[in-house]
């Protein structure tokens, strides 16, 4: 559902965006309670830069 909401109506690449679900094997609480569960229902985004782009910036610095 974020991958959607984050394409629409905008000119991102959709093979620049990955949606991984990680809860269940990697969570921030490892508790059995309601709390621990909202904590662990999380979306993280991670902006990774074009390979390309990123070494024009670093060497023009």
């Amino acid at each position: 559902a974020i991958v959607r909401i984050l394409l629409d109506g905008t000119k991102i690449d959709p093979r620049r965006l990955t949606a991984s679900g990680r809860g269940e094997f990697m969570p921030v609480d490892p508790a059995k309670t309601k709390e621990a569960r909202q904590k662990n229902r999380r979306t993280e985004i991670i902006l990774t830069p074009k390979l390309d782009e990123l070494l024009k910036i670093l060497e023009s610095e």
